[in-house]
C-alpha cells in the first residue's frame, strides 16, 4: 500500500493519490516524483505529473461521467429503438428528402403509431439513468473537494478576503479606513491588509522595459560573438529605414529612460491617494476568521463593504482590480447587449454553412459549377464534410472574442474570466450551432416542400426533418471532435507557431523558453465543446440513435488524449479545487430538459398526443432533481464550512505554535509590478498590526461609528470628563 504521508498541491493530484491509496497501485516512479514536488518548500513550478489541478477532474470525471451515461444508453437504443425505427417504410412514401441513415430515426415511424410508446418509455429510462449518474458524480466530486480542502497545505487565499466598494471617507485614507473597520468589527481575528493600487500604467512601462531589455540582451550577445563589429539598428518603422545607430547604446538609453519613468510612476502611485482603489485584500489570523468575514454581510447597507474569498495570488487578474465598482454594472450591460447582437448576427454565417449542404441551392446560385459538383467524390465531400469545416472556421475566433468581453466586464480572477467565457460559449453554441443548424438546415433541405404545401403541414414537415439533421451533426462531430482530438495529440498548431516564433521572434534563450511554453488547457473552450456533444447525444438518443456511437468514440478518445496531455504537457495556471462543477452540472441538466422538450414537440407533430402529457412530467422531475442537488451538494462549492476551518486552525496551532503568519502573508497580494530588478518589493507592504490594540486608530470626526477613542485625533472623541459635563442639565 502506498504511503499517505506526502502532501499534495492540487486537487487533481490529490484525486490521483486517493485512487492510488484505495486501489494499492504500485507506481513507485510517480510517487517519487510526487514526493519531490509536493513538499511544503516546493517551488511554484512543479513537475509535470503534479500539474493536474481541476483540469484533471474536468477530463477524468466530466468525460468519464459522459461515458458512464452514454454507453448504457447506446446499448438500450440499439437493441430496442433501432429495430423499432428501422422496420417501417414511412419515409419512402413521404416525398421528403432523406438518406439511408434517416431510416433509423423516429421520422420513419408513421403518424399516430403505437410504437411511439417505446420512445416514451426510453425517454424515462434515459432520464432516470442520467440523473442517477449525475447525483453519484456530484456526491463524489463534492466529497473529494471537501477532503482536498481539508488536506491541502497552507495557502494565502485561505486566510485572505477581498473587500470591494469601500465607502469614501473625508477624514481617512482607504488604508486607514479598512484597518479601522476590521479592527472594530473583527478585533480578534484581523491581522493585516493590502490596499489595491491602480498600477496599469506602471505595468505597461514594466512590460515595455522587458521588451527593450530583451533586445538589449540580443544585441549584446551578438556583439560578444563578434567584438570587431558593433551591431547597428535603423530607428525607422520595424527597423526598415531611418537613421542607423549603435543598437547596444540605443537600447541601453531606452532602458535607462524607462527605469526613470518606472521609478517616477511608482512614487506617483504610492503617494497619490487617487491611485488607491476602493478595495483591499484583508488577511486574518485564522481560516475561521476569514471564512466568517467572506461569507457574511459586513454592513447594514448591502452595497458597501462587500466581501468575498480572495483568489489565490496566481489567479488574480490585476488589470481589472483598477476598475471602480460603480462601473461594473454598466460594463456588464454593454457586454450583454454586444453578446446578444453577436449571437443574433451569427445566424447569417450559420445559414450560409447549411446552404452548402444543399446541392440544389449551390447549383442555382452558381450554375457554372454544376459539372464539377455532380462528380461523385466532390458531391459527397460537399454534403458530408464541407458544412462542418466551414462552421469550424467561423467559430475559430469566437473564444478569443468572448474572453475579451469577459475581461471588459471586470472579473478579477482568471478562473472567473474562464467561467464566464465558458458559459457564453456554451450558450452561443446552443443557439447557433444547435438550434441554428436545425432550423436553417431544415428550411434549406425541405424548402421545396414548404413552398408547395399548406401552412398546416409545415409543422409536420419540420417534425420529420429535425431527426434527419443527425447526418450534419455526425459529420460535425467527426470534423470538430475526432479531428480535434487527433490534432491535440499531434499538436501541429503549436509546433507551427513555435517554428514561426523561433524564426521571426526568438532572439534570446528567454524568448525560446517562452515560445516552447505549452500553456494551459483552456476550460473556456474545452468544456463547452464537450457539453455540446453531450447535448447532441441526449437529444438524438431518442430520435436518431445512430449518432450515439460517434459521441461515445469522441468521449473515449478525449478521455485518453486529454488525460495524457494534462499530466505530461500542459501547465497548471491556478487551482480551483473543482469549483466549476456546479456549472457543469447545470449545463447537463439544461441539455436533459432541452432533449425532453424537443421530443415532446416532435411527438406532437407525429399525432402522438396521448403520450405527450406523460412527457410533461419529465422536465418537472428533472428541475426538481436539479434543485435537490443544488441544495444538497452546491454549498460545498460556494462556502467553506466553519467546522473544517476551525479543525485546520487547531491542528496548525498544535503543529506550528511559533508560525509567523504575518510574514507568510505579507507580500502575497502585492501587485507583481511592484518589484525591482532583483525581485525585491518596494515599500508598499501591508500595514503594521498591533497585538491586542486597546485603542482603534481613526481620523474621522464623526462619533457615531467607533465606540473607542482615537490615538490619531484628540478631537475625535470626548473624554470621560466631557461626557460627565454633557450629562449635567
Amino acid at each position: 500500500m502506498v504511503s499517505q504521508r506526502f502532501k499534495v498541491q492540487s486537487f487533481g493530484q490529490w484525486c490521483i493519490c486517493k485512487q492510488v491509496r484505495e486501489f494499492g497501485l504500485q507506481v513507485v516512479c510517480q510517487i517519487s516524483q510526487l514526493d519531490a514536488c509536493c513538499t511544503p518548500n516546493a517551488g511554484a513550478r512543479v513537475d509535470r505529473p503534479c500539474r493536474i489541478g481541476f483540469r484533471c477532474l474536468l477530463e477524468d470525471l466530466l468525460v468519464g461521467c459522459r461515458l458512464k451515461i452514454f454507453v448504457p444508453i447506446a446499448f438500450l437504443a440499439f437493441t430496442i429503438m433501432v429495430p423499432v425505427n428501422w422496420t417501417n417504410n414511412t419515409l419512402e412514401h413521404s416525398g421528403l428528402t432523406f438518406s439511408d441513415i434517416d431510416k433509423l430515426s423516429i421520422s420513419n415511424i408513421p403518424n399516430g403509431s403505437l410504437r411511439f410508446w417505446t420512445h416514451l418509455v426510453m425517454a424515462y429510462a434515459f432520464t432516470f439513468w442520467t440523473c442517477y449518474v449525475l447525483k453519484r458524480e456530484y456526491e463524489i466530486v463534492a466529497s473529494m473537494r471537501l477532503h482536498f480542502l481539508a488536506s491541502e497545505q497552507r495557502h494565502p487565499d485561505q486566510f485572505t478576503v477581498l473587500v470591494k466598494n469601500v465607502p469614501p471617507d473625508p477624514d481617512e485614507s482607504v488604508s486607514e479606513l479598512v484597518e479601522h473597520f476590521f479592527l472594530v468589527n473583527h478585533p480578534e481575528h484581523y491581522l493585516s491588509h493590502q490596499v489595491v493600487y491602480n498600477a496599469n500604467k506602471l505595468s505597461e512601462l514594466v512590460n515595455e522595459k522587458k521588451k527593450f531589455q530583451n533586445w538589449l540582451d540580443y544585441y549584446q550577445n551578438k556583439y560578444e560573438r563578434n567584438p570587431s563589429k558593433r551591431p547597428l539598428l535603423k530607428t525607422g518603422f520595424l527597423g526598415l529605414w531611418g537613421e542607423s545607430v549603435d543598437a547596444v547604446d540605443f537600447y541601453t538609453a531606452k532602458n535607462e529612460r524607462l527605469s526613470r519613468d518606472i521609478s517616477l510612476e511608482r512614487e506617483k502611485i504610492t503617494s497619490n491617494p487617487k491611485s488607491i482603489m476602493a478595495a483591499a485584500f484583508v488577511s486574518f489570523k485564522t481560516r475561521w476568521g476569514a471564512a466568517v468575514c467572506a461569507q457574511t454581510q459586513q454592513c447594514r447597507n448591502p452595497t458597501i463593504w462587500l466581501t468575498e474569498w480572495a483568489p489565490e495570488p496566481r489567479d488574480v487578474y490585476w488589470e481589472n482590480l483598477s476598475i471602480p465598482f460603480v462601473f461594473l454594472t454598466i460594463r456588464r450591460l454593454i457586454v450583454a447587449v454586444a453578446f446578444f447582437f453577436l449571437t443574433f448576427f451569427f445566424v447569417i454565417p450559420i445559414a450560409i454553412v447549411q446552404s452548402l449542404a444543399n446541392i440544389e441551392s449551390i447549383e442555382k446560385a452558381l450554375p457554372f459549377l454544376k459539372p464539377i459538383i455532380e462528380v461523385k467524390v466532390i458531391k459527397s465531400f460537399i454534403q458530408g464534410f464541407l458544412p462542418g469545416i466551414a462552421l469550424k472556421i467561423f467559430l475559430l475566433f469566437l473564444p478569443t472574442i468572448l474572453m475579451i468581453m469577459s475581461k471588459f466586464e471586470g472579473f478579477i480572477s482568471l478562473s472567473a474570466l474562464e467561467r464566464r467565457s465558458a458559459s457564453r460559449y456554451y450558450f452561443f453554441q446552443f443557439i447557433n450551432v444547435f438550434l441554428g443548424s436545425i432550423i436553417t438546415g431544415t428550411a434549406f433541405q425541405q424548402l421545396n416542400n414548404f413552398i408547395h404545401q399548406s401552412t398546416n403541414e409545415i409543422p409536420k414537415t419540420i417534425g420529420a426533418s429535425i431527426p434527419m439533421k443527425a447526418t450534419f451533426f455526425i459529420t460535425y462531430i467527426m470534423v470538430d471532435g475526432w479531428a480535434g482530438v487527433a490534432a491535440e495529440i499531434l499538436r501541429l498548431k503549436p509546433l507551427i507557431i513555435y517554428h514561426l516564433k523561433n524564426f521571426f521572434l526568438v532572439k534570446t534563450e528567454k524568448d525560446r523558453e517562452e515560445a516552447m511554453d505549452p500553456g494551459t488547457i483552456g476550460f473556456n473552450t474545452g468544456e463547452p465543446q464537450i457539453q455540446l456533444y453531450f447535448l447532441l447525444g441526449l437529444v438524438y438518443a431518442i430520435v436518431t440513435p445512430i449518432l450515439l456511437p460517434f459521441v461515445i468514440v469522441f468521449f473515449a478518445l478525449a478521455y485518453v488524449v486529454f488525460r495524457h496531455q494534462i499530466i505530461n504537457v500542459y501547465n497548471q495556471e491556478y487551482e480551483s479545487a473543482a469549483a466549476y462543477w456546479p456549472d457543469v452540472h447545470l449545463r447537463i441538466i439544461v441539455a436533459l430538459i432541452v432533449s425532453q422538450l424537443l421530443l415532446m414537440g416532435l411527438l406532437s407533430t407525429k399525432e402522438a398526443a396521448s403520450s405527450t402529457p406523460l412527457l410533461i412530467t419529465l422536465p418537472i422531475l428533472t428541475i426538481w432533481f436539479h434543485r435537490f442537488c443544488k441544495g444538497r451538494y452546491e454549498p460545498a462549492f460556494v462556502r467553506n464550512p466553519l467546522q473544517e476551518a476551525m479543525m485546520k486552525d487547531t491542528l496548525e496551532r498544535a503543529r506550528e505554535p511559533n508560525l509567523n503568519l504575518k510574514g507568510f502573508l505579507q507580500n502575497a497580494y502585492i501587485h507583481p509590478v511592484f518589484k525591482s530588478a532583483d525581485g525585491d518589493k518596494i515599500d508598499v507592504a501591508m500595514e503594521e498590526w498591533e497585538e491586542e490594540p486597546s485603542l482603534i486608530a481613526t481620523k474621522r470626526t464623526s462619533k457615531r461609528s467607533t465606540p473607542l477613542s482615537s490615538k490619531h485625533s484628540v478631537s475625535s472623541f470626548s473624554s470621560p470628563e466631557d461626557n460627565k459635563e454633557r450629562s449635567k442639565p
